[in-house]
């Protein structure tokens, strides 16, 4: 069984145990987090797509911690101008754990 969830203007799909990377949330580690705009829970034959959402259904998740991403550089540079510009961004995203999926 694995459903299709938005959270932070991103899809994700997910199975109960699955550990996913999404956009930072504000909610305490260790707390319980319901996301309830599902796109669609697939059980093994059977599908559920929503129209925009499926009804009823939520996924329940927990949340493992807060973290930043890995580094990355963005390097900007006009060739022959002497324009260089480097800069390092790291990402915040939040580890949540899925516990249930009730469709």
């Amino acid at each position: 069984m694995y459903a299709i969830i938005e959270t932070g203007g991103k899809q994700y799909k997910v199975k109960e145990g699955d550990l996913v990377k999404v956009e930072l949330l504000k909610s305490q580690e260790g707390s319980t987090l319901e996301i309830t705009d599902v796109l669609a829970v697939v059980n093994g034959d059977s599908s559920n797509f929503g129209t925009p959402r499926v009804d009823g259904a939520k996924v329940v998740c927990s949340v493992v911690r807060h973290d930043k991403a890995k580094k990355i550089i963005v390097f900007k540079y006009k060739p022959k101008k002497n324009y260089r510009k480097k800069q390092g961004h790291r990402q915040p995203y939040t580890l949540l754990k899925v516990e249930k999926i009730q469709a």
